[in-house]
């Protein structure tokens, strides 16, 4: 069994952590490196992702996120967010970004910025599902990495955003939430650590078209 496999099914939703094991700055670092580097469609990165560690913030969430005592109990939390905003003025940024980092001339690039333009022309409904789609990419990301460590992890959608948005300040930041994901080490007592994964079969979900 290969390792990424193995990393797989080592893997759970983490229902219960352990607020006395607390993940290294080294280990952390990585999380959110691996984040920095996840993909997004044409590579705008219409997102941030907020380290919260201070834990007075997290208990405040807490009644916020339907009781999950996993956002105040993991040693961090990571708030995946979407740009409020998606303008010209972003993507002249990746622009900038991309002549500097490549070495290229802002001149050049222009033709590959007249086609990312047109993410800007969508209506605000199409851009937010847009903008979210690429979040869950990310999301699935730090999954990864995480498992790879073994460090635990509980993807959230089930929070109130616009309470999560105020307790952070996210919309001062021009952020919004879309997903939470605290980090860090079971309980012991976690009645789930060791429960089967449940998962349909290969033929079930695998389709091969030959």
């Amino acid at each position: 069994m290969s390792k990424i496999i193995e990393d797989m099914q080592w893997r759970y939703a983490c229902k219960k952590f352990d607020p006395s094991k607390k993940l290294s700055e080294t280990e952390v670092n990585s999380l959110l490196e691996s984040l920095r580097l996840t993909a997004s469609s044409y590579g705008l990165q219409p997102w941030s992702f907020v380290h919260v560690k201070n834990k007075d913030l997290r208990a405040k969430l807490v009644e916020h996120c339907w009781g999950q005592k996993q956002v105040e109990d993991a040693s961090d939390l990571i708030v995946l967010c979407a740009k409020i905003n998606h303008t010209e003025t972003e993507v002249d940024a990746y622009i900038k970004n991309t002549a500097e980092t490549r070495g290229q001339s802002v001149e050049e690039l222009e033709g590959f910025k007249k086609m990312l333009m047109m993410t800007v022309g969508w209506d605000d409904d199409r851009k937010k599902a847009w903008m979210d789609k690429q979040v869950y990419i990310a999301m699935g990301t730090l999954l990864t990495a995480c498992a790879n460590m073994r460090i635990d992890s509980c993807p959230m959608e089930g929070f109130k955003p616009a309470r999560v948005d105020e307790v952070l300040g996210l919309k001062e930041m021009g952020l919004r939430s879309v997903l939470l994901c605290p980090v860090g080490h079971r309980a012991e007592d976690d009645p789930y650590a060791d429960k089967a994964k449940v998962r349909f079969s290969k033929p079930e979900i695998i389709k091969t078209l030959s």
